[in-house]
């Protein structure tokens, strides 16, 4: 009896594991590229559920159960003025409680600390500012031994499209509230220099960078991994990391 006890009970089906909610900034009237790009990434056989909060979402009681809240390209200065005060503030302490939070382009500016709409849960700032709208089109990325590992990407550099997002340089400020020097996880190593940008500033800059707030995870792609051509698994990675995987 004990024997076929023990059988039956070794025989029964694993509970399939709890998806990973992800929360996708869209402010748009479902015009915008990027979400359905991540809803197609962070998929089911991934171990995502994903949704689209519009500004107004981002509230508390809204971000429970979510573990990730990724924020897409666009405009950053726009992105802050749709959340406000209280939407900025629910998501630095969604992150400070322990959240992931992933940037793209837009979603990076908004990530650091260099403008006063600014998250400030990057401690990065904008190289160049003056010159953020400097083209767009396809950058090599050199890749850190641990972004290669972290981001599971074989190769050390890598070609991915760009869209005129910030050009990253650690931060210098200090004080209660205000992270820890970020890592960077990989380099621009070719440059776009259009529309009136100085030639021999994009190389060298942070193109991916994570850090930490209090008890949550940070990490902010410059470029867009995003997109149809990829490398789509830069983001796949990305999010699974900040999601504590």
């Amino acid at each position: 009896m004990l024997r076929l006890l023990f059988i039956f009970v070794f025989a029964l089906p694993l509970a399939a594991a709890e998806p990973v909610k992800v929360a996708i900034y869209d402010h748009s009237s479902g015009s915008a590229k990027a979400p359905p790009n991540l809803k197609r990434i962070l998929g089911e056989k991934e171990g995502f559920a994903t949704e689209r909060f519009q500004p107004a979402d981002f509230t508390p009681e809204k971000l429970k159960g979510v573990r990730v809240i990724v924020v897409p390209g666009g405009s950053g200065s726009l992105q802050a003025k749709k959340l406000g005060d209280a939407g900025r503030a629910a998501i630095r302490q969604f992150v400070k409680d322990g959240g992931g939070y992933v940037g793209i382009c837009a979603g990076s500016y908004l990530a650091t600390t260099d403008y006063e709409w600014s998250l400030g849960i990057l401690n990065a700032k904008v190289v160049d500012r003056a010159h953020w709208a400097r083209g767009t089109g396809t950058v090599t990325l050199d890749f850190k031994p641990d972004g290669r590992t972290l981001l599971k990407h074989s190769d050390a550099a890598v070609g991915v499209y760009y869209g005129q997002g910030p050009l990253l340089a650690p931060g210098d400020k200090k004080g209660d509230g205000i992270p820890e020097p970020y890592e960077a996880l990989a380099i621009y190593k070719t440059e776009i220099a259009e529309k009136g940008a100085p030639k021999g500033v994009m190389p060298g800059t942070t193109a991916i960078a994570r850090g930490s707030f209090g008890k949550g995870k940070v990490i902010c792609f410059s470029p867009h991994p995003e997109v149809s051509q990829g490398p789509n698994h830069l983001i796949l990675n990305g999010v699974k990391w900040a999601a504590g995987q």
